[in-house]
This record gives structure tokens, sequence and C-alpha cells, in this order.
């Protein structure tokens, strides 16, 4: 059997390094042939060290310079040097975990040159959507989500009519700040927000699971990777994150994904769907541990992230795409301690509200709503009174 040949985009993070992880365990089925990183030339040197890689991308231009000393591989630079290897030839599978929007013109160039496509990059699918999903049909590509949710959905879905689906159902784990009221949520700071209780995941996307943020833009993941409406897309708290999604059918039939959460389960699945690859580091379920199960509702009041997403999806258009960009800026605020967390809905409404949408017709579209959503949130950061703490 022949290796399938995997790049990873973001080799550094954590989707980047469970993917190394899962690979190493199965270099029977699977090659890691590039990896690449923003800037992290000294950790993407280990990498290609550990595991063999033969070719190496560092995105920014200038982190090589003045680096004289480098392992053995083709190292490449800028990032006409990761469209290059997410449109190879000897690339089977392009693993997409850059984080943020700036996944977006790779993934369509991964999907567009016929690659499997497994995404992490959440952010890439929710702003340009209907780029992506034309990318996948006219390149010939195919997209996997490496996602728990969107993977539990899929399986789910193997072997049922697209048209027998009544329901999606998200779970969110509800992040460190479940059960928390208005008045304590003034005074959570971000070594409080970094602190999930059943993930362990990169800064940006741990703090868009203590907002909600991630949970909407899963529901927009959702709308166009298995083309439901909008009204037929719900998600529910279950703090265990042991159901990672539910698909009901037009009979009343429900369908549901179990485990215990790894991110290396769905990793693993999205490199050798529609197959499944035996792996022993992997927990076994059990039922009795993992009990009991609950479920509950969403404060969209609390958690005002969680809304403006799902109304941005909605609205479609360039709509998704100021939302996303708006939330990158306003995490990255909220990190460096320029908001309190409550203001953050404040900074992504603003930006919704202050820049036209428009329809995605091109890649340009994209752009422009992402850069235009960036300039309205800096406007308003310059006058942060009302949304820091005093």
């Amino acid at each position: 059997m022949a290796l399938i040949r995997v790049a990873i985009l973001g080799s550094t993070g954590s989707i980047g390094r469970a993917t190394l992880s899962v690979i190493a365990r199965h270099s029977d089925r699977f090659q890691v042939v590039a990896i690449c990183a923003y800037s992290s030339v000294s950790d993407v040197a280990a990498q290609v060290v550990e595991h063999h890689v033969p070719v190496a991308v560092i995105a920014d231009p200038e982190a090589l310079n003045g680096i004289d000393h480098l392992p053995k591989a083709e190292w490449k630079s800028g990032y006409a040097g990761v469209l290059e290897i997410v449109q190879d030839e000897n690339v089977d599978v392009v693993v997409n975990a850059i984080v943020g929007s700036a996944g977006l013109e790779a993934t369509l160039a991964a999907l567009g040159a016929g690659k499997r496509l497994a995404l992490a990059n959440k952010e890439s699918l929710v702003a340009g959507g209907s780029l992506v999903i034309e990318a996948a049909r006219s390149g010939g590509g195919e997209l996997i989500p490496i996602d728990s949710e969107h993977s539990a959905i899929l399986q789910c879905l193997e072997g049922h009519d697209p048209e027998s689906v009544a329901r999606l159902v998200l779970t969110a784990s509800g992040g460190p700040f479940r059960g928390l009221d208005k008045d304590a949520l003034e005074t959570v700071g971000p070594d409080d927000a970094l602190r999930h209780p059943t993930w362990e995941m990169g800064r940006k996307i741990t703090v868009d699971s203590a907002t909600l943020a991630n949970k909407a833009l899963e529901v927009i993941e959702a709308h166009f990777l298995y083309g439901i409406d909008y009204e037929r897309i719900d998600a529910i708290v279950h703090p265990q994150s042991i159901v990672h999604s539910f698909v009901e059918f037009a009979d009343g039939s429900v369908l549901a994904q179990l485990g215990f959460p790894t991110m290396e389960l769905p990793i693993l699945y999205a490199l050798s769907h529609p197959a499944r690859v035996a792996d022993a580091s992997l927990r076994t379920f059990d039922p009795v541990r993992s009990s009991p199960l609950t479920f509950e509702k969403i404060d969209q009041e609390l958690f005002g992230l969680f809304a403006l997403g799902v109304a941005a999806g909605v609205r479609g258009g360039t709509a998704p795409a100021v939302f996303n960009a708006a939330n990158e800026i306003a995490v990255q605020a909220f990190l460096s301690q320029d908001i309190r967390f409550l203001g953050m809905p404040d900074v992504v409404a603003h930006a919704l509200d202050s820049v036209p949408q428009r329809n995605v017709e091109t890649l340009d579209d994209v752009l422009d709503a992402d850069s235009a959503a960036r300039i309205a949130v800096h406007e308003l950061m310059s006058f942060p009174r009302s949304l820091v703490g005093d």
C-alpha cells in the first residue's frame, strides 16, 4: 500500500503537533512530506529532524534572515512557499491548522489542486464558505473537517441521504466560564479564559471557546459543509465533552458520535476517511466512567458572541467574514488586557454595524471585508474607555 503523503500547515500549533504524533504512530500508512509555520524556525527545525521531513516552509519571509545553521531539508519562505507545498503533486493530503482567516488562500489552493483538505482552520470556511465549496467542486478536492463536532457529524451522516436530515445539534463544553453570572464575568481575565476544563488548544481557540464564539463559527461551518439551513442547526452545552454532535433524521431517529475528548481521533479519521485505523494509544470509551452526561441551553445574553456569529451566518454575504475578523482582533485585545471579557461582543457588533455587507463572489470580496472589519475595530479601540475595566 502506497504511503499517503501529508503536508501540515501550522505544524507547531496544537493541531499540527497532534497530527505529527498521529502520523508517527502510523508511519506504515502516512508520511509527512512538508511542514509549515509562520515564524517558529527553531521549532520547525526540531520537527524536521524528529520526523525526517524533506520540505519546510516559514511563512514570514524575514524569519530565516541571519540563520546560518538549519537541518537538511528544502527550506522555503514566504506565502508563495506555502502555496507551493499545498499544490505540490507529491502531496496527497493537506492539513490546514493555520490560525485565523490567514488560512483561506491555502484552503482554496489545496482544494483547487484536487487535494484532500483536512481542515482545522474553521475561519477560512467561515469567511469564504461559498468560495471554499466552489473550489472543492471545480478543482476536485475533498474537504474533511478535523473539528471534533464536524467529524462527528460526518461519521453520523455516512450512508445516509442528506435529504433525510432534520437537524444537526453541535455540542459545546461551555468553556471555563460556564455557570458564571454577569457580575462574575465582569472581572475575568486572560489567564482565567485560558483554563479550559476539557480541551488543550491554542490561545485563540481557547478564548473563542470561553466566549462561545467558537460555537458560532462551527454553526456557520456546518451550514457550508453539509448544506443545512441555519434554522436546522442547533448548539447546546455539554460539559463532559463526550458527545461531540447529534444528527436527527426525518423519522425522529438520532445518531451521535461519542468519545473521550482528544483531537487525535478526528485527525486520524480525517487522514484515513472513510477507513478506520486501529490506534491503541487512543483512550477506550468507558460509558460508566463518563457518566452522567448532561446538556444545557446556551445563555445567549451572557455569551453574546455566539448570537452575533450565528446572526452573521444567517445574513450571509461578507457578514461572516466581518464577524470572524472582528472577533480575531477582539481576542487579541482581550489577551493583551485592552478590553474586558464582556466588552468583546461590543467590539464585534460595532464592526458588523459599520462594514457594509456585500455578496461574496471573489476572494477579494472576503479580503476587503476582513480588512474593513479590522479597520473598524481599530478605530473603535482608539476610544476604549467603555470597553476597558477601570
